[in-house]
C-alpha cells in the first residue's frame, strides 16, 4: 500500500500484500539495484579520478609529501569529469533511498504498536537521503561548508537509521525472518558505527590515506545494508490506484488507517 486505500473511492490508493509460495515480488530488485548501481557508480568515479591523476590509489602504503590528494570519495568526485558522474550517482541514489524509506515505513506501519520507532526510521532515512543530494550537488572545492553538512547528515542519520531498522527487524519479525535478517543487520550497523568513529579519529590525526580507506569501507557497508531490504520486499507488492474524485471520500488519515487494517488482514 502506498498512499491511502478506501472502498468508497479514494483519489490515490495503494496496496501491499504478501507473496505466497515461491514467487517473489519484483520490488525485491529495488534494494539490489540501489546497491549495485551506487557502488558501481562510485567506483567509476574513483577510477576516473585515478586515471586523471587527481587522487592517490587506495593501494598505496602512504602518502608522500607533495604528491596527489588522498582518495576520499568527495575528493575523487570534486573535479570534472568525475564530478559529473558523482553528482548523477548521488542524486539517483538519494532518490532510490527515499523511495525505499517510504516503502519500508508503509510495510511496517500495520505491524508496529508504537509508531514512533517506525516514524523515526523514516525521518532518519529521509535526512540521510537529503544529505546525499548535498554531497552530490555541492562539491568540496565549490562549497566546503554545505558539502560537510551533507556528509554529517548522510553518515550521522544513516548510521542512526541502520540501528533503528535493525531494532524493527528483530522486533517485528516479518515472515519469521527477523533473526535471519536482523543479526546481519546488527553486525553491519556495528561495522558502520565503528567505521564512522575510526574515520573521524583518523581525520583528526591527519592520517588521510587510512581514513579514506575506512571511508570507502563505510560506504560499502551502508550499501550492503540497504541491499538486505530485498529479503523483506520480496514478500510484498506495492500498487498505486487512481480513481475519480468523490464528495463522500474519507480523509487521508482515515483512509490510510483503513488501508493498514486491510493490509493486516491480507498479509
Amino acid at each position: 500500500m502506498w498512499g491511502a486505500y478506501s472502498p468508497k473511492g479514494p483519489a490515490l490508493a495503494a496496496l501491499s500484500s504478501g507473496m505466497d509460495g515461491k514467487k517473489c515480488s519484483v520490488w525485491m530488485f529495488l534494494p539490489l539495484v540501489f546497491t549495485l548501481f551506487t557502488s558501481a557508480g562510485l567506483w567509476i568515479v574513483y577510477f576516473i579520478a585515478v586515471e586523471d591523476n587527481k587522487i592517490l590509489p587506495l593501494n598505496l602504503p602512504d602518502r608522500k609529501p607533495g604528491s596527489k590528494r588522498p582518495p576520499y570519495i568527495s575528493i575523487a568526485g570534486d573535479t570534472p569529469p568525475a564530478s559529473c558522474v558523482f553528482s548523477q550517482v548521488m542524486n539517483m541514489a538519494a532518490f532510490l533511498a527515499l523511495v525505499m524509506a517510504v516503502l519500508r515505513f508503509i510495510q511496517l506501519k500495520p505491524k508496529v504498536l508504537n509508531p514512533w520507532l517506525n516514524v523515526s526510521g523514516l525521518v532518519a532515512l529521509c535526512l540521510a537521503s537529503f544529505g546525499m543530494t548535498l554531497l552530490g550537488n555541492f562539491q568540496l572545492s565549490n562549497d566546503e561548508e554545505i558539502h560537510n553538512v551533507g556528509t554529517s547528515l548522510t553518515f550521522g542519520f544513516g548510521t542512526l537509521a541502520c540501528w533503528i531498522q535493525s531494532a524493527l527487524t528483530l522486533k517485528i519479525n516479518l515472515k519469521n525472518e527477523g533473526r535471519k535478517v536482523g543479526i546481519p543487520r546488527v553486525a553491519l550497523s556495528a561495522s558502520i558505527t565503528l567505521c564512522v568513529v575510526l574515520y573521524f579519529i583518523l581525520m583528526a590525526q591527519g592520517i588521510h590515506i587510512h581514513a579514506s580507506r575506512i571511508q570507502w569501507g563505510l560506504v560499502m557497508c551502508f550499501l550492503c545494508y540497504f541491499g538486505t531490504f530485498a529479503v523483506e520486499f520480496r514478500h510484498y507488492r506495492f500498487e498505486i490506484v487512481c480513481s475519480e474524485y468523490q464528495e463522500n471520500f474519507l480523509s487521508f488519515s482515515e483512509s490510510l488507517s483503513e488501508a493498514s487494517e486491510y493490509q493486516t488482514d491480507q498479509v
